[in-house]
Parts: C-alpha cells; structure tokens; sequence
C-alpha cells in the first residue's frame, strides 16, 4: 500500500533532492539547522514557556542540542524536514518550522516552534503558510497534518489562520492530540464562458 499523502517522495524510500533551504517569507528564511546552532536550539528546546504543549521532555544541555542536530536525519532520508526559522539579515534562529514524515501516521506533520520574544507577531502564521505551499507545490504532497493539544489555543488559532481543519482527536505518545490537516488546493481551472 502506498499513501497518496507522501507518494511522491516516499515510494522508493529515499529523497529525489535535500531541500537544506527552505522557502523564505517577508520577513523569515527557513534553512537547515546546523551544529553552529545548538546553542540558540538549546535556548529554544529548553524554554518552558515553549516546551509547555510539546508533550516533550527540555533540553537539559547544550551537549544535548548538539546530540539533537547530529542525530536529525530528516534531511538525509526524505528530503526535507524542520527548518531553522531566522530573521531577514541575522544569523540566530529564533525558531523552527517545517515538515516532517511520521512513518507511524504514513503523513507528513507540519510543526513550529519559536522563542517568546517572536510570539504575537505573526512569524509562525507566516513560516507555516510557506511551509504549506512548499509541501503542495514542490514535494507535490496531497495532504498535511498538525497535532496540538487542545489547551494549546494560539497554536489552533496558527492553524485554523492557515487554513487547516480539525479532523479528530487522537492518542499519540500517551497525549491526546487535536488533529488537524488540510489537502492540496485544487488546481484553477479557467472558465469557458465567457461574460
């Protein structure tokens, strides 16, 4: 059985191209977080204002963070994966989004995070909606899903700005998940007639 979610980059397996660049917005590029950024990925992952809805344990060190980077290989076996989030005409990353293929839903999961200072002002909305158009246009997905805790409001509110739709609540990794997801737009068509 093949998913018609990831067909195109998973039937065989391996990746067809490393996308290491991500889109850029406005505002944001998206690239590929490097071991030069563990230290702003340990400030991030170790937060607990941002860890709070993650269903995951901080990061308890900067070796950690290290290990973290090194041991992602998104990149290496489907193509793509979470990419480091940093401001137009800086280094740092102040956050991440992306996409990533969870073989236990044969889906590909579209995640965020990003460093308080850069809440409420619409970085995530933006990262998430180019991250969207990249999976549908250039990974020629069909189909991506988002989990979030239902206490998680502005995550929803993220979601639902980008068009994503509350499918069903879920039991994933002892939490119980909203999911949410959206399909590849439908192609324009031009009309016939004529006014």
């Amino acid at each position: 059985f093949r998913s018609p979610w990831t067909e195109p980059y998973h039937g065989d397996g391996s990746p067809r191209k490393s996308h290491l660049i991500g889109p850029s917005t406005e505002r944001l590029e998206l690239r590929a977080i490097e071991t030069s950024d563990a230290e702003s990925l340990y400030q991030l992952c170790s937060h607990p204002d941002v860890m709070r809805y993650t269903g995951e344990e901080p990061l308890g060190s900067l070796e950690e963070a290290e290990k973290a980077i090194a041991e992602h290989p998104d990149f290496e076996t489907v193509g793509y994966g979470r990419w480091g989030c940093v401001l137009k005409g800086q280094q740092t990353i102040i956050g991440f989004c992306g996409l990533k293929y969870l073989p236990e839903f044969d889906a590909v999961d579209l995640g965020y995070r990003f460093l308080p200072e850069h809440w409420g002002q619409g970085l995530a909305t933006e990262a998430c909606r180019v991250s969207l158009q990249f999976g549908f246009e250039v990974l020629g997905l069909n189909h991506i899903m988002a989990m979030v805790l239902p206490e998680n409001l502005a995550s929803i509110r993220v979601l639902e700005k980008i068009g994503m739709q509350h499918e069903e609540k879920i039991d994933y990794e002892g939490l119980r998940p909203l999911l949410f997801g959206i399909n590849r737009p439908k192609p324009h068509r031009k009309s016939d007639s004529t006014f």
